[in-house]
């Protein structure tokens, strides 16, 4: 796909990694091919499409930017996987950062709170949400239009973070201070949804073709 663009257009100016699945997944007792499936869409997904695209990008306009999250920085109970995964989407933004960087290319990570999008609908429709309170939303559903906004003028500037919404760009210098505080909040709010999550079967925020070859399988 990234050769035919490269074919028709005459080169690649901009990427965007926009990977993203998401399901209540506790750690221990939750089904591993759910953390499997997460990480092979949220993580390998963009992983391939930088890989692909990053040797047409190597110019002074040229511009990769991988759609991370707020719960790649700040990791909550209940969504390890995402988190794991989003957190790997940042360290290989970060990475290719230098690695683009002789060319004159530029790197971004977009860090994203909870938006009014179908994902989160159907992520917080869940027993488990239900349970932690608030449909399971930890800093209450943001509205999409600002975070579309601030996807455009940050890569109209080539931005290295993009966020939304405002708040969240603060928090990243803090996070391990911001982390230790949602641990001391979410105490007890969160102790009850875990224990119903280990009964739940989980489903992916979005539905996912299935896998022809699992780890699981190898």
């Amino acid at each position: 796909m990234v050769g035919a663009l490269v074919s028709d257009l005459g080169g690649l100016d901009v990427v965007v990694a926009n990977a993203g699945v998401a399901a209540q997944l506790p750690i221990i007792g939750g089904n591993p091919e759910i953390f499997d499936q997460t990480i092979q869409v949220n993580l390998l997904g963009a992983y391939y499409t930088l890989r692909a695209a990053g040797s047409h990008l190597a110019h002074p306009q040229g511009y990769a930017l991988a759609v991370g999250s707020l719960g790649g920085a700040v990791h909550l109970p209940l969504m390890g996987a995402y988190a794991a995964s989003k957190a790997g989407v940042e360290a290989l933004a970060n990475s290719l950062r230098a690695e683009l960087r002789p060319a004159g290319a530029r790197v971004g990570v977009a860090y994203f709170a909870e938006l009014d999008t179908d994902m989160t609908r159907r992520g917080f429709g869940t027993k488990a949400a239900r349970a932690a309170g608030r449909n399971g939303a930890i800093s209450g559903v943001a509205p999409l239009e600002p975070a579309i906004d601030a996807l455009v003028r940050g890569i109209t500037r080539r931005a290295r973070i993009i966020a939304s919404p405002w708040w969240v760009r603060p928090l990243l210098p803090l996070r391990a201070l911001v982390q230790r505080g949602a641990e001391v909040a979410l105490r007890t709010r969160f102790e009850r949804a875990v224990e119903v999550a280990r009964t739940e079967e989980p489903t992916m925020t979005t539905t996912q073709p299935p896998s022809p070859v699992s780890v699981f399988d190898r």
